[in-house]
């Protein structure tokens, strides 16, 4: 038997699923840099998309759309960066997506925003 996911897991497994049926291709999950990390990396007909996956199990310290502050951008930015200059394939574009989670997993409990947030 395999090991449980974690809650974090989780919410990327669901994202990564919602995103499927919106017509999104996987293209890697959790890819590291010394830098940062990415939850999810598709694509979006030829647009390379960038995504942060959040869940809050309460909104007491914030939403998680909240918590992907200008500090946690940056950091999306700069290992978006790295991947780009390792992987030379050619897309029309990229942008950067926030999926948020609530404790309870409906369709309607995700929130997708498309082009949260830009690189300079």
């Amino acid at each position: 038997m395999g090991e449980a996911l974690t809650i974090g897991q989780q919410a990327e497994l669901l994202a990564c699923q919602y995103l499927q049926k919106h017509k999104l291709k996987l293209i890697t999950k959790n890819y590291h840099c010394r830098r940062g990390e990415i939850d999810l990396i598709m694509q979006d007909k030829m647009t390379l998309v960038f995504i942060e996956v959040r869940y809050r199990k309460n909104e007491r310290f914030g939403s998680a759309l909240e918590s992907v502050n200008y500090k946690k951008q940056a950091k999306i930015i700069i290992t978006a960066e790295h991947y780009l200059l390792q992987n030379t394939q050619s897309y029309s574009g990229y942008r950067f997506d926030v999926i948020a989670i609530s404790p309870t997993p409906q369709a309607d409990d995700i929130i997708w925003v498309k082009d949260a947030f830009h690189s300079n």
